[in-house]
């Protein structure tokens, strides 16, 4: 039987720093030179995610920002994407604005994923911006208003902000034609995403089309949070996390516990003792 393990990053296959530890990196580099079919499925974009993965070996392409987009790590290549259609990019920032708040919008231009931004108005944003922009290079273009600089290849938005503050949004933008959003808990602090895309990108559609591309019989899903929802949906084994919110527990087929759990599952399921080499 032909296996695919597909695994969140945040929460789940990362530890509490937001890094592989050198365990885990170790055993996926060996688990993938004995062929063992292994991605991931994050809301994170290329950015992070390359710095990340600095060093380990990866074969299969990833499923990022929630289904967005299809990532090659090893060369660094945005594979395949999803569109937000630019009718559906206006009112989803209209809708935005309407609510007193702006968003990250993101989009693809020469094959690079670019976030245009208004001016940031609250600290958790602000940490967004300059986290990703210090640590991992990412290429931001202020604009004084998103409804001008909207133009082909749009393909997500993200907000950081208060749960009463995004709810209310999420429910409005979630009725526009072609979107969907993920709404979950930000497992670094008290703040909630709400993340906005095509509704043909998606967790669920991106592992399904993993598994039809090549040819694998049986999907085993490893998450923590409300946006792994999908990627369960999609999976034959359900795996959750000790941390995981109760939502994903509820699905899981076992839930996992202690420190490189996802990678020490993988090896017990694929028949690799590693416990001389590592």
């Amino acid at each position: 039987m032909k296996t695919c393990y597909i695994s969140d990053l945040d929460g789940t296959l990362l530890d509490g720093s937001a890094q592989l530890t050198q365990y885990t990196k170790n055993a996926l580099n060996t688990l993938t030179k004995h062929g063992v079919n292994i991605t991931a499925a994050t809301a994170r974009s290329p950015y992070s995610v390359r710095k990340i993965f600095s060093g380990v070996n990866t074969a299969l392409p990833m499923i990022l920002m929630n289904g967005v987009m299809f990532y090659d790590n090893a060369k660094d290549e945005i594979i395949s994407y999803n569109e937000i259609s630019s009718d559906a990019a206006l009112q989803v920032i209209k809708t935005v604005k309407g609510f007193g708040i702006t968003a990250f919008m993101y989009l693809i231009s020469d094959k690079k994923l670019i976030v245009r931004h208004e001016n940031i108005d609250t600290p958790y944003m602000y940490d967004f911006y300059r986290q990703r922009l210090v640590d991992y290079d990412k290429l931001f273009e202020y604009t004084e208003d998103l409804e001008n600089a909207v133009e082909n290849s749009i393909v997500y938005f993200t907000m950081l902000y208060d749960k009463c503050i995004l709810e209310p949004i999420c429910e409005a933008v979630s009725k526009i034609d072609g979107i969907s959003c993920s709404f979950y808990n930000d497992i670094y602090s008290d703040m909630w995403y709400l993340e906005v895309f095509s509704d043909k990108a998606t967790k669920y559609n991106g592992a399904l089309r993993l598994k039809e591309q090549y040819g694998f019989d049986r999907l085993v899903a490893f998450g923590d949070s409300e946006n792994d929802i999908p990627l369960f949906m999609a999976a034959d084994v359900k795996l959750a996390v000790e941390n995981g919110c109760e939502s994903i527990k509820s699905m899981a087929d076992k839930i996992l516990s202690g420190s490189d759990c996802v990678v020490k599952y993988i090896l017990g399921d694929a028949g690799i003792d590693l416990s001389e080499k590592m």
